[in-house]
Protein backbone atom coordinates (compact mmCIF):
# COMPACT_ATOMS: atom_id res chain seq x y z
CA UNK A 1 0.00 0.00 0.00
CA UNK A 2 0.81 3.34 -0.97
CA UNK A 3 1.98 5.76 1.89
CA UNK A 4 0.01 9.19 1.55
CA UNK A 5 1.36 12.28 2.60
CA UNK A 6 -0.92 15.29 3.58
CA UNK A 7 -1.50 18.13 1.51
CA UNK A 8 -0.64 21.26 2.83
CA UNK A 9 -1.44 24.97 1.90
CA UNK A 10 1.66 27.19 1.61
CA UNK A 11 1.02 28.96 4.95
CA UNK A 12 0.05 25.81 6.59
CA UNK A 13 3.35 24.20 5.29
CA UNK A 14 5.49 27.25 6.38
CA UNK A 15 3.99 26.77 10.03
CA UNK A 16 4.94 23.36 10.39
CA UNK A 17 8.54 24.27 8.55
CA UNK A 18 8.69 26.85 11.46
CA UNK A 19 8.37 23.94 14.22
CA UNK A 20 10.40 21.80 12.62
CA UNK A 21 13.60 24.24 12.88
CA UNK A 22 12.18 25.33 16.22
CA UNK A 23 12.43 21.73 17.50
CA UNK A 24 15.84 21.50 15.47
CA UNK A 25 17.49 24.78 17.15
CA UNK A 26 16.19 23.45 20.98
CA UNK A 27 17.81 19.78 20.11
CA UNK A 28 21.04 22.07 19.51
CA UNK A 29 20.58 24.10 22.26
CA UNK A 30 20.68 21.52 24.54
CA UNK A 31 24.07 19.89 22.50
CA UNK A 32 21.77 16.85 21.44
CA UNK A 33 23.62 15.52 18.60
CA UNK A 34 20.56 14.38 15.79
CA UNK A 35 21.77 10.84 16.24
CA UNK A 36 21.23 10.62 20.59
CA UNK A 37 17.51 12.18 19.56
CA UNK A 38 16.34 9.35 17.27
CA UNK A 39 17.48 6.79 19.66
CA UNK A 40 15.95 8.19 22.57
CA UNK A 41 12.85 9.04 20.49
CA UNK A 42 12.54 5.42 19.16
CA UNK A 43 12.99 6.68 15.38
CA UNK A 44 15.26 6.86 12.60
CA UNK A 45 17.72 9.76 11.63
CA UNK A 46 16.11 9.77 8.60
CA UNK A 47 12.49 10.55 10.48
CA UNK A 48 14.49 13.24 12.75
CA UNK A 49 15.54 14.97 10.30
CA UNK A 50 12.19 14.87 8.10
CA UNK A 51 10.75 16.28 11.95
CA UNK A 52 13.40 18.84 11.76
CA UNK A 53 12.41 20.22 8.56
CA UNK A 54 8.50 19.75 9.16
CA UNK A 55 7.30 17.00 6.83
CA UNK A 56 4.05 16.30 6.89
CA UNK A 57 4.39 12.69 6.19
CA UNK A 58 5.79 12.34 9.74
CA UNK A 59 3.49 10.98 12.38
CA UNK A 60 2.31 13.74 15.01
CA UNK A 61 3.56 10.76 17.29
CA UNK A 62 6.75 11.03 16.58
CA UNK A 63 6.96 14.76 16.73
CA UNK A 64 5.58 14.18 20.24
CA UNK A 65 8.09 11.05 20.86
CA UNK A 66 10.84 14.11 20.01
CA UNK A 67 9.42 17.12 21.84
CA UNK A 68 9.19 14.63 25.40
CA UNK A 69 13.70 13.70 24.17
CA UNK A 70 13.59 17.35 24.37
CA UNK A 71 11.61 18.00 27.94
CA UNK A 72 9.13 20.18 25.72
CA UNK A 73 5.90 17.68 25.78
CA UNK A 74 4.27 20.02 27.96
CA UNK A 75 4.51 22.79 24.85
CA UNK A 76 2.10 19.91 23.18
CA UNK A 77 -0.74 20.63 25.49
CA UNK A 78 -0.82 24.19 24.86
CA UNK A 79 -1.91 23.77 20.87
CA UNK A 80 -5.61 24.90 20.59
CA UNK A 81 -5.84 25.82 24.73
CA UNK A 82 -7.55 28.65 24.18
CA UNK A 83 -10.14 28.36 21.25
CA UNK A 84 -11.15 31.64 21.33
CA UNK A 85 -13.30 31.81 17.85
CA UNK A 86 -14.38 28.36 18.81
CA UNK A 87 -15.90 29.21 22.00
CA UNK A 88 -17.58 32.71 20.72
CA UNK A 89 -19.08 30.35 18.18
CA UNK A 90 -20.40 27.72 20.92
CA UNK A 91 -22.25 30.65 22.58
CA UNK A 92 -23.85 32.41 19.60
CA UNK A 93 -25.68 28.62 19.02
CA UNK A 94 -26.55 28.74 22.66
CA UNK A 95 -30.64 28.14 22.23
CA UNK A 96 -32.92 29.90 24.66
CA UNK A 97 -35.92 28.48 26.26
CA UNK A 98 -39.20 29.08 24.59
CA UNK A 99 -42.21 31.02 26.49
CA UNK A 100 -44.64 28.82 28.49
CA UNK A 101 -47.66 28.87 26.39
CA UNK A 102 -50.61 31.76 27.49
CA UNK A 103 -53.03 30.62 29.96
CA UNK A 104 -56.73 30.79 28.56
Amino acid sequence: MDKKSAILLPKTRRILETVGEQIKLARLRRKLSGEMVAERAGIGRNTLISIEQGRPSVSIGHYLNVLKVLGLEADFLILAKDDLLGRKLQDAQLTTKERAPKKK
